[in-house]
């Protein structure tokens, strides 16, 4: 995977060259430039699948809010930086984004503080003056969460997995005291804890009005309260952090549950997903092959760690080091993934 590579941006219309005077009219091509276009046609064909472009591309348009991208009609997503919280980023440090219907809007995640959650309303305003009717967190951690405040003028439903209230009220005083230092008292300023309150123990359709989206609680994987939404009409879900790209995944549930979960979702259809981190679109089911990638490594080398008596302190030190270069923030994490995973795969 490459490295600090900049998100792929799509040029609005305004940005396209104009048409040249001496291009061919309708029906008319000389020898060459036929020859040209059935060339660049059979290379592109050749390409892996991989490095085609994808539908989750083409389906990209313009946006009327520089802080989202429109990934497909009325679908909007945010691409978060790929870093820790910091005072600079002010928290905006995870994807998210949004989906119309005709009566009334869905918020899929709020950012990891309310002075982003603001601007991702902002943002939903500038599309449309519709209802903001349901707030979804994909899951309980505050870098999606804690934008949450933003949104509870509008009266708006919280909603998330049956198990995210539980899980983010016995963690939320630490979430707010880790986030207030790391962002300091101007970016933190109005961010609170809000928990939903509609929660999901089953697949639950929700109607926007003539727009139909599918809300799945899943088994423990990343976390115990992972949440994926599905926008029925354009075939976008939004995955949460079952999926990172570029940053690497961190492990809070079960090491074996995350990849069972990523088994089930790579195969079911999808036209385009939203990653917890990452581009703020990819093709499915290509976005999943990395961090499968990942876990497995962590998985199997964890255990002929465990079947030669070694210690986790030793596990720490060598497991997974060939993924190093694969992911952003490996310094940060890895360690702590190679923990979670010798804890869990030492009882098997």
């Amino acid at each position: 995977m490459t490295r600090n590579r900049p998100p792929f941006t799509y040029p609005s219309f305004n940005d396209l060259p104009p048409r040249r005077s001496h291009a061919f009219p309708l029906g008319r091509m000389d020898r060459r430039a036929l020859l040209t276009a059935a060339s660049s046609l059979s290379a592109l064909l050749l390409l892996p699948a991989g490095l085609r472009p994808g539908r989750a591309e083409s389906a990209a348009r313009p946006s009327p809010h520089p802080f989202v991208d429109q990934i497909a009609p009325d679908v909007f997503a945010h691409r978060g930086e790929v870093a820790v919280a910091t005072r600079d980023n002010a928290g905006d440090h995870a994807n998210m984004g949004f989906i119309v219907g005709r009566e009334a809007v869905a918020v899929i995640d709020t950012g990891g503080s309310a002075k982003v959650g603001a601007r991702l309303h902002e943002a939903v305003r500038a599309v449309t003056d519709l209802p903001i009717r349901y707030v979804i967190n994909t899951h309980m951690h505050p870098d999606h969460v804690l934008g949450n405040a933003a949104f509870e003028a509008d009266g708006t439903t919280f909603v998330g997995h049956h198990k995210i209230a539980r899980g983010l009220a016995s963690r939320a005083e630490r979430y707010l005291a880790v986030y207030e230092q790391d962002l300091g008292p101007e970016a933190f300023a109005g961010t609170k804890v809000v928990i939903p309150t509609q929660l999901i123990e089953a697949p639950t359709t929700l109607d926007l009005g003539g727009r139909e989206i599918v809300l799945t609680p899943h088994p423990t994987a990343h976390t115990d309260n992972d949440l994926t939404v599905r926008d029925s009409q354009t075939g976008t879900v939004f995955l949460g952090d079952l999926v990172f790209a570029e940053h690497i995944p961190t492990i809070d549930g079960s090491i074996l549950g995350w990849m069972a979960v990523l088994d089930t979702l790579a195969a079911e259809p999808a036209d385009r997903v939203v990653p917890g981190h990452g581009p703020s679109s990819m093709g499915w089911p290509d976005a999943s092959k990395p961090i499968r990638h990942y876990l497995q490594v962590i998985a199997d080398e964890v255990r002929k760690m465990i079947a030669d008596n070694r210690t986790l302190s030793e596990a720490t030190q060598s497991v997974g080091l060939s993924e190093k270069d694969a992911w952003e923030l490996f310094d940060a994490y890895h360690g702590r993934n190679v923990s979670a995973a010798f804890a869990e795969l030492e009882w098997e």
